[in-house]
């Protein structure tokens, strides 16, 4: 018998008895309680020094910045990888909109 078939319909009664048991200082039960209130974070901010981007050029400027963090220790290589994804979002971002701009550069030379 499955797990979820012996504790089906009893999700009320046993997240009734954790939160009793964490009111009466059960450690582990206040613990469960609090981690379902306030998870804790996967993540945390991170700070160091980045070039500006103002173009999809300035990306290798800022790949490089973060590699360099990443080598002197400011950023995880976990860290680097999330802004990595960051920078690249935003080049495609850039790069589609800077498309977008020249085929209505284009459309209006054509329509003329």
């Amino acid at each position: 018998m499955a797990l979820e078939t012996l504790l089906d319909g009893q999700a009320a009664a046993l997240t009734q008895k954790a939160i009793d048991l964490a009111l009466t200082g059960d450690i582990a039960a206040l613990r469960l309680c609090l981690d379902r209130i306030l998870p804790p974070r996967k993540d945390r901010p991170v700070s160091f020094t980045l070039p500006p981007i103002n173009s999809a050029q300035d990306a290798a400027a800022v790949v490089s910045a973060i590699l360099a963090a990443v080598a002197s220790g400011e950023l995880t290589p976990a860290d680097a990888a999330e802004i990595g994804k960051l920078i690249d979002s935003y080049v495609k971002a850039f790069e589609t909109a800077e498309l977008a701009e020249r085929l209505e550069r284009l459309e209006r030379m054509t329509s003329k």
